[in-house]
């Protein structure tokens, strides 16, 4: 996108924000591997809390989830349920037992409960792959919100937000991250809901609750102009909306940006309460994210000027900002809107590619290559990783293979087939082994992209695992393989299975 000139004061705003962040990040700058890749530090309850909600606000919650409730409509609340729903998915499942067994990182985990440095290796490359899939979502918002700023094109903005996103990434470490989070997350609930306030006031539906106002605009969309913005499964069908849904659901409990957090802190009760606050804080946006969609296509409708499907569709990713913009909010308040944008893609692209470094300097180089590989060794090629990793997703970036939320549901795809099934027999199961794992990541790994390498030729495969929503029925079969290849193999290790019973189940914190 590229407007006639420099958004100026937008422009501001959201530099200044960013300096702030880096400010803060500064003084806690990465002085080891602990600090910058693997764990971090606790930070209370409350903050963990933030930390979740706010590494977890990225592109696609606040701009990517507009989006597609714009051109969607009801079908796209499968976001909404699939993203919180995987948290308490976590919560119930796996969030206390992940901390008492104690390791930092998803390969870690896999290695040690599976007594299989191949299983770690294999969770550490999908990690990587993970982390490619998300940032290039991540750099897609970064390059039109960039491009909108500056007017310039959107190659060009995806360039110069992937030079100031690697800057920060290298400068901060994740302590230095996690304590930004806070601060982000205090920025990305009153840059969000500020101006859809306004937006409601100026519209004259309820702006002191706006995520409850907006109800009124979806029946107004109805009568003034026969816009059924809440009819069900207008965009698909129920089961790709149960497939999707479940698929975003597995997904979010897999991610091994998400597991990480629950290893720093000292105990259950807190884990799990972390987890709670985060799905708070995640509420309070996702509430919201609705309504800037609905207003949209009433304003657009009452312009008299909507948009044609193909240009919608170019527009979606970035529609809550020119929400604000058609909605004739001031240059500041936008600028508002725009940095918390800006933050959400900017922290979540960081968290993620710190997480890719550490699957490579720590599970890949020093578990396989050089153990005896010193911290400012680790540390240097967790930098290089770092620059390695947003090089790669910046040149997918620069042709995106779709909208934003959509890019991202493919990263959990892959988390929900292969990382989740892991740790769930992982932990509830003591005769998961070695070559059940392998055998299921392998699979879902495969499972996740037979659309694109099977679907061509073999129709059905695009039907029942379709890119986005391949876990509906690859998660269940990822669990059957494993089962049915562990139990025709000789069982895990006797202390493994004793350390499960007694301190992962048994223990009480």
């Amino acid at each position: 996108m590229t407007d006639a000139g420099p958004n100026l004061t937008p422009l501001i705003i959201v530099t200044l924000t960013l300096v702030s962040f880096i400010v803060a990040g500064l003084r806690a700058r990465a002085r080891s591997a602990s600090d910058y890749g693997i764990g971090g530090r606790y930070i209370g309850r409350i903050g963990g809390g933030a930390a979740i909600a706010s590494n977890w606000m990225s592109a696609a919650s606040l701009l990517g989830m507009g989006g597609l409730l714009y051109l969607q409509g009801y079908y796209a609340l499968a976001y909404v349920i699939g993203w919180t729903g995987g948290y308490v998915l976590l919560l119930v499942l796996m969030a206390g037992q992940i901390r008492r067994f104690g390791k930092y990182t998803a390969p870690d985990f896999m290695g040690d409960r599976y007594a299989s440095p191949s299983a770690g290796l294999i969770s550490a490359g999908i990690s990587i792959i993970i982390s490619i899939i998300y940032c290039t979502a991540q750099f897609k918002g970064i390059g039109m919100l960039f491009g909108w700023l500056f007017g310039t094109s959107y190659r060009n903005g995806v360039i110069l937000g992937s030079v100031v996103v690697v800057g920060y990434v290298i400068i901060s470490g994740v302590l230095g991250v996690a304590r930004n989070q806070q601060l982000q997350y205090t920025v990305l609930i009153v840059s969000f809901i500020l101006p859809l306030m306004a937006l409601a006031y100026k519209l004259g539906y309820f702006w002191p609750l706006p995520q409850f106002g907006y109800g009124v605009a979806i029946q107004d969309l109805k009568q003034e102009f026969g816009i059924n913005f809440t009819a069900p499964f207008a965009s698909g069908s129920l089961f790709q909306w149960i497939s999707l849904c479940f698929t975003l659901m597995v997904g979010t409990a897999g991610l091994p940006h998400v597991l990480s957090r629950f290893y720093v802190v000292p105990n259950i009760r807190d884990a799990r309460w972390s987890l709670v606050w985060g799905l708070f804080f995640i509420a309070l946006i996702y509430w919201s994210a609705p309504a800037y969609a609905v207003f949209a296509r009433l304003l657009e409708a009452r312009s008299g000027m909507p948009l044609p499907p193909a240009a919608a569709g170019k527009m979606a990713d970035i529609i809550v900002i020119k929400t604000a913009v058609m909605g004739g909010l001031p240059p500041w308040m936008v600028g508002v809107l725009a940095a918390g944008a800006v933050s959400a893609a900017f922290f979540t692209v960081a968290g993620l590619l710190i997480n890719g470094a550490a699957s490579f300097s720590h599970d890949i180089y020093y578990r396989f290559i050089n153990p005896r590989a010193s911290e400012s060794t680790k540390m240097a090629l967790s930098k290089g990783a770092v620059v390695a990793l947003a090089a790669i997703v910046m040149v997918i970036a620069l042709d995106p293979p779709g909208l934003i939320a959509e890019i991202t549901a493919v990263a959990f795809a892959l988390a929900g087939n292969t990382i989740f099934p892991a740790f769930l027999l992982g932990i509830w199961w003591g005769r998961a082994n070695r070559q059940g794992v392998i055998s299921g990541m392998l699979a879902g790994v495969v499972i996740t992209f037979s659309t694109p390498l099977f679907g061509h030729f073999l129709p059905f495969v695009a039907v029942i695992f379709p890119l986005t929503s391949s876990a509906f029925f690859g998660a269940p079969a990822v669990i059957a393989i494993m089962v049915v290849v562990s139990l025709l193999t000789p069982p895990p290790p006797e202390e493994m299975r004793r350390f499960l019973a007694e301190r992962v189940h048994g223990h009480m914190d």
